[in-house]
């Protein structure tokens, strides 16, 4: 399939005309707009157009999928149809964040400081999954795990999971460099920051619960507790905007003569101390507080936490809620060696599919633009990625979505009552048990049958009743 100038300027047609655009840029598989108006687009005809294979509205940006290899076409000829100017991706953001409200605008700021460490978590949880296959008891022999039986094994598997650690023992120096860039301050003091939050010399934050006597510093007779924030997020969060704020506010005042040897230092100097005297304390205590009350309900009603985080989690997508819940998983794997929301996530991942592959089969044989995007975008959903089934297909006509939620909730429920968790984050869809401790396999993987079987078979009989169907 070719991009013509035609089908290009039905689609500057059908989102409302080229006085609509904003802003536009491109990424590898879809057109990123910001649109004056969203409410003149046309979704339906829009979803018509040959080479558009689905439309969402996410973070202020209205995005239109053309597919790798031909939206780089698409685009300069949009570009030039409208006399627009190229933005850059970041101009887009900016320009996108303008339409947002104030707790959007905090949820894409999160999601703007966690997205750029993904895959050194997901890395390190892949690898830490090998290192749980050799080290798991009972994986492949009865009550022991590969290292008990082959010794010469056991070294291999200490490297990995020391090479497999290290992302969460320094996650503070992740964040650290994520947030003080967000923020608009230099990413090396954020990295500094953070891996001053995890230093040797501090008492580790996972000994502080079983610790007889914490060890303190006397600041001219004000006793400050000498621990880490090993697996912490909020306080290195929150110390990253002070380091930031303080870095620019000094960085347009300082001569830049001695810029050098006053901004870094006076900003890492006032930021330590306001870490470990109010930031550090006050922030932990919160972070342990939340993680308390989510693993309490998980808990106390584990069928109602399970149920409402997997037949909502989809939802969250939609509005990008979602990222929000990045900083939960951290903060769990840090505070309690797991994360019992992740596995439901992936059971959502592969919900999403599964409903979309149906709709595959629903589809005429005539009609196979739905048919290739409904298969391609399952196959997508169960390696994690939802949004070309979610937008494309199963958004498209409400029932595949729906049948979705009601199965991933189902394999919710499973999960939390059988209190299945991930020692990571990890890749999301069938891949997933790989992230999985190897204790809740069984589980995991029943839930995942629940997430294939039952929106498959509920999108196939309710496209039968359903008035909205595919031709």
């Amino acid at each position: 399939m070719s991009v013509s100038k035609e089908s290009v300027r039905e689609i500057i047609e059908a989102i409302g005309g080229k006085e609509n655009i904003q802003t536009a840029t491109h990424c590898v598989t879809r057109l990123r707009l910001v649109l004056k108006d969203e409410k003149k687009v046309d979704k339906e005809r829009l979803e018509e157009i040959d080479i558009v294979k689905g439309s969402f509205s996410s973070n202020g940006q209205f995005q239109v999928v053309i597919g790798q290899g031909l939206v780089n076409k698409a685009y300069q000829i949009l570009a030039e149809e409208t006399g627009i100017e190229q933005a850059s991706k970041q101009d887009v953001k900016d320009a996108a964040t303008q339409n947002l409200n104030p707790l959007q605008r905090a949820i894409k700021t999160l999601a703007d400081i966690f997205i750029p460490i993904l895959p050194a978590i997901v890395t390190a949880g892949l690898l830490m999954g090998l290192n749980n296959i050799l080290t798991g008891p009972g994986i492949f022999y009865d009550e022991q795990s590969v290292i008990d039986v082959h010794p010469q094994w056991a070294d291999l598997a200490s490297i990995i999971n020391l090479i497999a650690n290290t992302a969460f023992v320094f996650l503070p120096g992740l964040i650290g460099w994520s947030a003080v860039k967000r923020f608009g301050g230099s990413p090396l003091l954020g990295i500094v920051l953070g891996l001053i939050l995890v230093h040797p010399d501090l008492m580790n934050a996972w000994d502080y619960g079983k610790a007889d006597e914490i060890p303190t510093w006397n600041l001219f007779g004000l006793e400050i507790d000498k621990i880490g924030y090993q697996g912490q997020v909020l306080p290195i969060l929150f110390a990253s905007y002070l380091l930031a704020k303080i870095e620019m506010f000094l960085d347009k005042r300082v001569h830049d003569s001695i810029k050098l040897l006053v901004v870094a230092p006076i900003a890492l100097l006032i930021t330590g101390f306001a870490s470990f005297i109010l930031i550090g304390p006050v922030t932990f205590f919160i972070g342990n507080l939340l993680t308390d009350g989510v693993v309490w309900v998980f808990d106390s009603v584990s069928w109602l936490g399970g149920l409402l985080y997997g037949g909502l989690y989809a939802v969250m997508v939609i509005t990008g809620m979602h990222h929000t819940f990045l900083a939960v998983d951290l903060q769990l794997v840090g505070s309690q060696g797991g994360t019992f929301l992740w596995p439901i996530l992936a059971l959502s991942n592969i919900a999403q599919g599964s409903a979309a592959l149906a709709m595959m089969f629903v589809a005429k044989k005539e009609n196979e633009k739905l048919r290739g995007l409904a298969g391609t975008s399952a196959i997508s959903a169960y390696l994690g990625i939802t949004e070309p089934a979610m937008f494309g297909v199963n958004l498209r006509y409400r029932y595949p979505f729906i049948s979705a939620l009601i199965g991933s909730a189902i394999g919710g429920v499973l999960l939390a009552m059988t209190g299945t968790k991930a020692f990571s984050i990890g890749v999301g869809g069938l891949p997933g048990f790989l992230s999985i401790i190897p204790e809740y396999w069984i589980p995991f993987f029943i839930g995942m049958a629940i997430s294939i079987v039952v929106p498959f078979v509920l999108t196939m009989i309710w496209s039968r009743f359903s008035k909205n169907k595919p031709v």
